[in-house]
């Protein structure tokens, strides 16, 4: 737990009356002045009501002691939580510091839960995952020193798409290309720079990732069977380029309405 087992002084020490730091955990108290240590209980005479919540404090304190993973970060927050939720029945100042101990287990909790996804993601090599979670835990573990990792992993990733950011990224430039030929007759003087143009454009957004590039992707995959099909019979075959735009368009839709009408085999 976080270094705050600890809570402020409540009460005063009984040889030279200084102010005692209490550790409600250990259910200890010693002098911040003469360092002399007395059990709670001794000092605390109703201390006894607040042992069932010291206990599912202490229980959650030794699940996050152990190894860490989202499933016990979560029971030990729930233990936090609920350790909390009965301190509200005392109002005094011990069950107040408590609450306070809680709170700082339940930050605790929150901080295992982002090691826990970020080392499993690590693990699995998803760098750019890893690096959201250490990246909200800075000061956590050695969270900083993967936060750097998983950048330098990520940018390694990042050159290692380049030949397909450029590939997938001249799908829709190419159709668009076509276009301006076929349709407005514009000169391929023109028409070569603009589809060059943007189809470095959607390169670079692909490479850089994000909502734009899974939009560009899905609508480059969708656009890439009818292409194919298009240039194979107006390039190949020399057929006119309206109807073998028809043809690409309606062709894969038409198989894939077969395929779907298809009836399933019985067992």
């Amino acid at each position: 737990m976080p270094e705050g087992t600890t809570s402020p002084a409540t009460l005063k020490c009984k040889i030279c009356g200084g102010d005692i730091v209490n550790d409600y955990l250990a259910g200890a108290c010693v002098c911040a002045h003469c360092g002399n240590r007395w059990s709670l209980q001794d000092l605390v005479p109703d201390f006894s009501k607040y042992t069932r919540i010291i206990e599912k404090m202490n229980r959650a304190k030794e699940l996050l002691a152990g190894k860490a993973d989202v499933a016990t970060a979560g029971q030990a927050m729930l233990m936090f939580k609920t350790a909390a939720a009965e301190c509200a029945s005392y109002p005094d100042a011990i069950a107040s510091d408590l609450m306070r101990v809680c709170k700082e287990g339940e930050a605790q909790c929150e901080q295992v839960k982002h090691y826990a996804k970020g080392q499993n993601y690590f693990d699995k090599k998803t760098y750019r995952r890893a690096l959201t979670e250490f990246e909200q835990i800075p000061d956590y573990k050695d969270s900083a020193e993967k936060v750097e990792e998983c950048k330098k992993m990520v940018l390694i990733e990042r050159k290692k798409r380049i030949p397909y950011a450029i590939g997938i990224g001249l799908i829709l430039p190419i159709i668009l290309c076509i276009f301006l030929k076929e349709k407005v007759g514009l000169s391929l003087a023109i028409d070569i720079p603009i589809t060059l143009v943007l189809a470095a454009g959607l390169a670079y957004a692909i490479y850089l990732e994000g909502g734009l590039s899974i939009l560009i992707q899905i609508l480059s995959f969708v656009s890439a069977i009818p292409l194919i099909i298009f240039m194979v019979l107006a390039y190949g075959f020399h057929m006119d380029t309206g109807p073998a735009a028809i043809t690409a368009i309606v062709a894969p839709i038409a198989v894939i309405v077969i395929i779907g009408m298809k009836p399933e085999r019985k067992q």
